[in-house]
């Protein structure tokens, strides 16, 4: 299946021919590998905390929605919709793009320096939390990761020939967006949000619900650039850095310690239902 990012995505020949939709990427693909593995967790709340940066985003997306009052909706819906446009087939996918950009029209969030910053941010944050964890990912791995989501980058309603299509490209990007980024008081809420956010008590008592979600929210946290850390006021030193690879390591260790089948989001179970493909054909440890 080819791609307008340039890249030839697996085909579901490759498998199984009964079923014709692979979706926008496929088994075989980077992306479908980097949002399954544990690693992702950390990754995907470092992406939240470093899009915050951005203060055009940040107004526009608590003047407009409801993240104070319904932190958990936003996290739900957010995860969802990248796991459809991941696994799901190329017409969900596509549906599910159209109803965020007519959401995104309607609240004037639709600004195109705005979204390729989100876009990058998380990008970037994926691919940051994954290699940090000890995932297995090549450079040329990763370069195929970066250039695999130009492909969501456009359904979300990036130009194309904006988006960085390797990971040079990519930091060079984020780096370059450096002056235009600050620490805003709706940020710092935002971050306050990803490392402490409103928790049922029975959920707190009863699970270790809390503490895992802190370990990784703390853990995203150090793995943010240094200077972006020293944005919130916080240390942007060498030893934060190794203190987050080894957290980020140890706590992908401890998810990938869960049965497979228990931590595999219904998304990549219905994938694999629809292409036929047997359990484990994602795990590379």
């Amino acid at each position: 299946m080819a791609t307008d990012s340039g890249i030839r995505m697996a085909s579901v020949s490759d498998f199984d021919t009964t079923t014709p939709d692979p979706g926008l990427f496929g088994p075989g693909s980077v992306s479908w590998r980097v949002h399954h593995d544990p690693a992702a967790f950390a990754g995907g709340l470092r992406a939240l905390m470093l899009q915050s940066l951005l203060p055009g985003v940040m107004h526009g997306f608590y003047a407009n929605t409801d993240v104070r009052s319904d932190p958990w909706g936003r996290l739900t819906r957010t995860a969802g919709y990248v796991n459809v446009v991941v696994y799901g087939t190329a017409t969900e996918a596509q549906d599910i793009a159209e109803r965020v950009r007519r959401v995104h029209r309607a609240l004037h969030v639709d600004v195109p320096e705005w979204l390729l910053w989100v876009h990058c941010a998380a990008v970037d944050s994926w691919l940051v939390g994954h290699r940090a964890a000890g995932a297995p990912m090549s450079g040329a791995e990763a370069d195929q990761y970066v250039r695999e989501q130009v492909v969501a980058a456009r359904l979300v309603g990036c130009d194309p020939d904006a988006v960085p299509r390797d990971v040079a490209a990519l930091r060079a990007y984020v780096d370059g967006m450096r002056p235009q980024l600050q620490a805003t008081p709706e940020a710092r809420e935002a971050v306050r949000g990803v490392l402490w956010p409103p928790m049922d008590l029975r959920l707190t008592l009863t699970t270790p619900a809390r503490p895992v979600w802190s370990w990784a929210a703390l853990t995203a946290f150090g793995l943010l650039p240094r200077w972006a850390r020293r944005m919130f006021a916080m240390p942007g030193l060498p030893t934060t850095d190794l203190a987050a690879r080894a957290s980020a390591r140890a706590l992908r260790v401890a998810l990938l310690a869960i049965p497979e089948g228990r931590r595999t989001s219904p998304h990549v179970r219905a994938a694999r239902q629809r292409l036929a493909l047997p359990d484990g054909i994602l795990q590379r440890q």
